[in-house]
């Protein structure tokens, strides 16, 4: 980074350094600023791990030995905000230094005995400058690469909630029905003590559980009344077409447990794949109560939704067969001591 005949025209770097001596700040300023560095120093070392919290610098030279605390301090505090500041520590003889596990456990990056010859510093400088000059460039890549990442996300979820929509032009129930299913099954994650982040998965999985309706023949996803067995099988198709539809985005990878496998049952019996109690991915167990929920409270073509004293009466039945009996336990204690959280869901979507 020498600059030459271009003197004090500055690189873009930001250099602070830290001395209690006078004397070596105004040597460094005059070396550095001839450098092409934009310098800034600082007798104090409390001082200066204020300046580091409420200005940008890319590099620190820092003495060791100083007042009212040494280097390895100032150090030490400065990590608490800051982790990425490159930081050389300057030490008036090399057995001053501070040991090396202090030296790794605080991310100096390196250490130089001080000369009144400042080549072997500007040789450290330098070298770290082009470290820095690698991280920033790896970070705005990754900032690009976040960035596109966010975009595409979007994209997909645009796709797919269109779907979601024609699913919901074609049949009237379907129209709110995943709303409550997303909403019932975030409240049960909240009653069981879920992350964050699980809670997110469940809103997500409960809006497109059902997608796999896309490939379901009008003729049997509209009939008034009762199906034949071979038009059940058809119906029945609609969570392995869903986990098809969205295995081929892998944002979509962690709800297709839940769009796959909420019609299992757990005794078994439930479908597409018949798998049994903990078999069935916990999450799908979760959206399998508030489906049903939702399926027996809503109006259908063939029947009123039913009183909530027969759909408790239900869930208690099921418990150990269709549902698994601890996620039911959970609901059912809402439905007895927490209505009005269920209610308020409702509401919304009439």
């Amino acid at each position: 980074m020498r600059k030459g005949n271009l003197e004090h025209s500055s690189n873009g770097y930001k250099i602070i350094v830290v001395d209690d001596e006078e004397g070596i700040i105004d040597s460094l300023s005059i070396f550095l600023k001839r450098s092409g560095y934009e310098f800034t120093g600082v007798t104090n070392p409390l001082e200066a791990i204020e300046k580091v919290k409420n200005e940008h610098f890319d590099l620190m030279l820092l003495d060791f030995i100083m007042m009212p605390i040494h280097g390895d301090q100032v150090v030490e505090e400065i990590r608490k905000f800051n982790k990425e500041l490159y930081i050389l520590l300057l030490t008036g003889h090399k057995d001053l230094a501070p040991p090396l596990e202090t030296i790794r456990r605080l991310d100096i990056q390196g250490y130089c005995e001080k000369s009144d010859k400042f080549d072997q510093l500007l040789l450290l400088i330098e070298s770290g400058i082009k470290a820095i000059s690698q991280m920033n460039m790896i970070k705005d890549m990754n900032d690009k690469l976040k960035d596109t990442y966010k975009q595409l996300e979007r994209a997909y979820m645009e796709s797919i909630q269109t779907l979601r929509y024609t699913v919901e032009a074609k049949d009237s129930y379907t129209r709110g029905h995943s709303d409550r299913v997303s909403e019932f099954s975030v409240l049960i994650g909240k009653h069981l003590g879920l992350s964050d982040s699980d809670l997110k998965t469940l809103q997500i999985g409960g809006l497109f559980h059902d997608i796999g309706k896309i490939g379901v023949p009008d003729s049997i996803l509209l009939k008034d009344g009762k199906l034949t067995d071979d038009e059940y099988s058809e119906i029945k198709n609609h969570p392995s077409i869903g986990a098809h539809i969205l295995s081929t985005a892998t944002i979509f990878k962690d709800i297709i447990p839940i769009v796959k496998h909420h019609h299992e049952k757990y005794d078994g019996f439930g479908y597409p794949s018949k798998l049994n109690g903990e078999n069935i991915p916990y999450f799908a167990r979760i959206t399998a109560v508030a489906d049903t929920f939702d399926a027996m409270t809503s109006k259908r073509t063939y029947r009123d939704a039913l009183p909530l004293d027969v759909v408790i009466s239900e869930i208690e039945r099921c418990k150990g067969t269709q549902f698994d009996p601890k996620i039911a336990d959970v609901f059912l204690d809402i439905l007895h001591n927490h209505y009005d959280e269920v209610k308020s869901i409702q509401e919304r979507y009439k």
